[in-house]
């Protein structure tokens, strides 16, 4: 079965590149962008991998681990690191596990038949620190993933979950945000949103972004 927002994530341990895994242990308390990829030694994947190496700043004052998934083996995994920081100029700082008996993919959902046989798809999940699903974004395997993107959505799920406002199309960190419909009472409005806010609409009401 599928994961949909909102729920629980399952649990697992799975071998990896730096060691044996388990999934919440390893999580803690972090938010978790888990990420998986076709196979090992695949010219979109390592730029991709690349990518987010050179993110680690960004990931991290946000609070959040990062984490690959390919179905080669561990050995397969080293040897392919060794590619993705020649060509990618970087040093990898994350685990990529390695599923080989497809125990995370099946549990995650990450085996389209009809698109890659046996092979992982390009998917990405945001997992949250209660181990709850937020995001998931499936791309084809021709597609490399935009994580700037990736880091936008994060911020917005951080915001929203604090502050009573949703983000709007094309939103970026900074942006007025979107009141929550659900406040309409006029003192609740100004204890939360002490900045003001632009009437657009009675359902559309723009505010400056609350933590800035």
């Amino acid at each position: 079965m599928s994961l949909r927002l909102g729920d629980t994530v399952p649990n697992f341990t799975q071998a990896s590149s730096e060691g044996e895994i388990n999934f919440y242990d390893w999580a803690g308390d972090s938010w978790v962008v888990l990420f998986s990829h076709p196979k090992d030694y695949t010219p979109v994947c390592t730029t991709e991998l690349g990518a987010v190496a050179r993110l680690k700043s960004e990931f991290d004052k946000r609070g959040v681990k990062t984490i690959a998934l390919s179905v080669d083996d561990v050995d397969s995994h080293m040897g392919w690191i060794k590619d993705i920081e020649e060509t990618q100029k970087v040093t990898l700082n994350y685990p990529i596990l390695a599923d080989g008996d497809r125990k995370v993919s099946d549990i995650y959902d990450m085996i389209h038949p009809n698109s890659l046989n046996n092979l992982t798809i390009r998917t990405v999940f945001v997992i949250d620190p209660q181990k709850k699903l937020r995001l998931s974004i499936t791309y084809p395997a021709s597609t490399g993933r935009n994580f700037n993107e990736i880091l936008r959505v994060i911020d917005s799920l951080q915001l929203t979950d604090k502050y009573s406002v949703a983000t709007p199309v094309d939103w970026k960190d900074g942006d007025d945000c979107v009141i929550v419909p659900s406040i309409t009472d006029p003192k609740e409005l100004a204890e939360k949103f002490p900045k003001g806010y632009t009437p657009v609409k009675p359902y559309l009401r723009m505010t400056p972004q609350p933590n800035k």
